[in-house]
């Protein structure tokens, strides 16, 4: 039987790219070697490297304009706290935009470093939608978004027109759709829920803004020590960083991110108009901010509960259940998830 697979994370990714990269790992680049057992600083493995690297800039439209792109780990909980050790200045303060769990994290480390305004919040109704027309304080160092939310399924449509940094935490749903990459100074987004396997965090950052902290940053979260040794100051997530350089090939490959987000609006559209007819489902988050990679819904009655779980599983449907913090249900439909996966849910929600 075909397995759907909704994962929020880690996730999907296309057949070619587990195909390349399995192979890659009995023997990578005709070396009769292993990809996890060569050196990290082989011209072999440095070649994967520039090329993931300069995929990253060139999918974001930020070749050659002050930008630089690593590859790190530990993942966005580690860049809550470094990107803020890079950007908030002593006695500082910054804004940041409280959108669900993973913004509320990002928050917490910001404080041990300095004052935090949360200038906007929708923890009032659940995390729901997007909060709007707030005010950012001319004297913040930055401000911080999360660009989606995997657990409650809103996304922004719109960003902040702001004179200070802006940074994005876009781990869930970098580049999923056209955007103009240059507003932003800071981007990271840990790389298994959109751009490849889990172990490494891809990192955007506009060079200009850094060493103006005016603190003393320990040696691994300082963004300029990554920058001086290209993404391997220390032994880097080898196999995670060839994932992701074959999962940015196939998205270039398929045309870049425009349409990338032609077919992510379809799939999206498929299975939230299901949402909407069905009198079983109702959405989660509210329509103007929805998200396009993580659809989140309920039932109306529990009382079929087990026998859509049942239907679900029958046909293939795998980890859609909600967060345990909303309950419900949650496709995760990212870049790699193929329309057919989309159809099949939506043919199981119709016979319920």
């Amino acid at each position: 039987m075909k397995k759907h697979n909704f994962s929020a994370g880690p996730s999907i990714l296309p057949q070619s790219v587990i195909k390349d990269s399995a192979a890659a790992i009995l023997n990578f680049a005709d070396m009769d070697l292993s990809l996890i057992e060569i050196s990290h600083r082989s011209p072999q493995f440095d070649a994967v490297v520039v090329k993931a690297r300069q995929l990253a800039l060139e999918l974001a439209g930020l070749e050659n304009k002050g930008y630089t792109a690593l590859f790190l780990q530990g993942g966005a909980s580690l860049q809550f706290l470094m990107s803020a050790y890079n950007l908030m200045p002593v006695n500082g303060k910054a804004a940041y935009v409280d959108t669900g769990a993973w913004s509320s994290k990002a928050i917490k480390e910001a404080k041990l470093l300095g004052e935090v305004d949360v200038v906007a919040s929708s923890k009032d109704k659940g995390y729901n939608y997007i909060p709007k027309n707030y005010t950012i304080p001319a004297d913040a160092a930055y401000v911080h978004i999360t660009t989606n939310n995997t657990i409650f399924g809103t996304q922004f449509n719109d960003f902040p027109d702001v004179n200070v940094p802006l940074v994005a935490d876009m781990s869930s749903d970098i580049f999923s759709k056209a955007l103009d990459f240059s507003k932003f100074d800071l981007i990271y987004a840990g790389a298994q829920k959109n751009i490849g396997a889990s172990g490494t965090t891809l990192v955007i950052v506009k060079d200009e803004i850094l060493g103006k902290t005016g603190r003393e940053i320990p040696t691994l979260l300082n963004y300029e020590t990554h920058i001086k040794k290209d993404s391997l100051f220390h032994t880097p997530a080898v196999f995670s960083i060839y994932v992701s350089m074959k999962y940015l090939e196939w998205v270039k490959d398929l045309g870049g991110v425009a349409a990338i987000e032609k077919i992510n609006r379809e799939k999206a559209a498929l299975l939230y108009d299901e949402i909407d007819k069905n009198p079983h489902f109702k959405g989660f988050a509210a329509a103007e901010d929805r998200s396009l990679m993580n659809v989140t819904f309920n039932l109306t009655d529990e009382s079929v509960k087990e026998r859509f779980d049942k239907l679900a599983a029958d046909n293939g449907i795998h980890a859609i259940k909600g967060h345990r913090s909303v309950g419900g249900y949650r496709a995760s439909i990212y870049n790699a998830m193929p329309i057919e996966s989309v159809q099949a849910l939506v043919d199981v929600m119709k016979k319920l």
